[in-house]
């Protein structure tokens, strides 16, 4: 019951990344805005989840991962009442920024407690695939359950549907608690992060010179603070050991999110085909995703993580490179969350397994951050980009060959 009780809540996480992008439509005939504003909508969230996974993370490490759950799931709950509530785009905006702080708040606390409730690393990699599985059923569900709320009830519908299942993992997780670490915050590089993901999605949404500039002064700043920081957003030798993983994660949701966005308004401003009907599209995507993470669990606890991120990689660059040069859709969603599905519960696993004792929720909120900032990306770049599921395959296909080839160099390195 305990897996299953954060695993909810990953899955409202998550759920709420993709499951308001079928609703654009309806969310433009109410509320009105410009396209960027729209988009801002989808990715107010996302920015924000990116950049304070660090923080969650680390204030999980620091106050205890039970504890910070649990906040940030009856956050979630209460934050998407007011999503529901918001009278105008602008207000929506800004509280989908907010739900995002207390997203990130949720994953902290549970890669937390998937660390201290599975210490074994093969029961670990075991739970991480049920987890995943949940999770990744939410990933991609949300188009197919956003269309049949929007169609039902109107957008409104798609933050209401949040409330019930925070309560459940609420009374699920009450009795669980945790330890308080002794690793610090340093809240100038949170700060830090967060201003230079933001301004980054800004300059590549309205192509602002001004906000492209305050990006790369914002990044400097993050790299000069980072170095001179009593308690460094990035554990020693983290990014240095698992840059691949992170570029894996990086390609593995700006490929889907881009994806979804653009054969978003494909399905509907294109085929003019109702929320609903363009959810249903989406469905090849949702089994492979329900069901393979389990498969994706037992070969990680029994062959480690490369294999499967080498392999999910390689499927997702051929489905995005079906779907941009061929007619066909079904097939090649098959293929791509096949490849979804043995990706990312392998990254979490390998992540999580390697973190040093008592920074698994840090870990896990540098993997997931670089995952989220790579969503953000997706919906910008391609949204205004020619061929982009063409150009997502091909950086996909390159991010495999790049990780194959670094993974197989450290491999050798430690044989010697």
């Amino acid at each position: 019951m305990r897996l299953f009780g954060f695993s909810l809540a990953y899955f409202l996480v998550i759920l709420d990344t993709t499951v308001l992008t079928v609703a654009l439509p309806d969310l433009r005939d109410s509320l009105g805005g410009p396209p960027a504003g729209q988009q801002w909508a989808v990715n107010a969230y996302t920015v924000a989840f990116a950049a304070a996974l660090l923080a969650g993370g680390a204030v999980a490490d620091r106050y205890g991962a039970a504890r910070v759950f649990k906040l940030g799931v009856a956050a979630f709950g209460g934050l998407s009442l007011l999503c529901a509530a918001a009278p105008h785009l602008g207000v929506l905006i800004g509280t989908r920024a907010l739900l995002g702080v207390a997203a990130a708040l949720c994953t902290g606390g549970s890669l937390g407690l998937l660390a201290e409730l599975y210490p074994s690393p093969a029961a670990r990699a075991r739970a991480t695939g049920v987890w995943a599985a949940l999770t990744g059923t939410a990933l991609a569900a949300g188009p197919l359950l956003g269309g049949l709320l929007v169609d039902l009830y109107g957008w409104r519908a798609v933050f209401l549907v949040n409330v019930p299942p925070a309560v459940v993992s609420l009374l699920v997780m009450r009795p669980v608690t945790s330890p308080r670490g002794v690793r610090g915050i340093d809240w100038r590089v949170q700060v830090l992060a967060g201003a230079f993901l933001g301004l980054l999605a800004e300059a590549l949404i309205d192509a602002s010179p001004v906000a492209a500039g305050s990006a790369v002064a914002a990044l400097a700043a993050l790299v000069v603070t980072e170095r001179h920081s009593h308690a460094p957003a990035l554990p020693g030798g983290l990014l240095a050991a698992t840059w691949p993983e992170l570029l894996a994660g990086v390609a593995a949701n700006f490929a889907f999110s881009g994806a979804l966005f653009v054969l978003t308004l494909l399905f509907q401003d294109v085929r003019h085909l109702t929320p609903m009907a363009a959810g249903l599209a989406f469905l090849p995507l949702t089994l492979p995703m329900t069901v393979n993470p389990l498969l994706t669990g037992r070969l990680v606890a029994r062959h480690g993580p490369r294999p499967p991120i080498l392999g999910g990689l390689a499927l997702v660059a051929a489905g995005l490179g079906g779907l941009a040069l061929t007619e066909a859709v079904a097939p090649w969603l098959v293929v791509m969350g096949f490849g979804l599905s043995f990706v990312l519960p392998a990254l979490m696993a390998g992540i999580v397994g390697r973190a040093p004792a008592g920074t698994a929720g840090t870990a896990g909120g540098v993997l997931n951050a670089f995952r989220q900032a790579g969503a953000t990306l997706g919906v910008a770049v391609m949204g205004v980009i020619g061929r982009p599921l063409l150009a997502a395959a091909v950086l996909t296909a390159l991010t495999c060959a790049c990780y194959g080839l670094a993974t197989a160099r450290a491999r050798r390195v430690r044989v010697s």
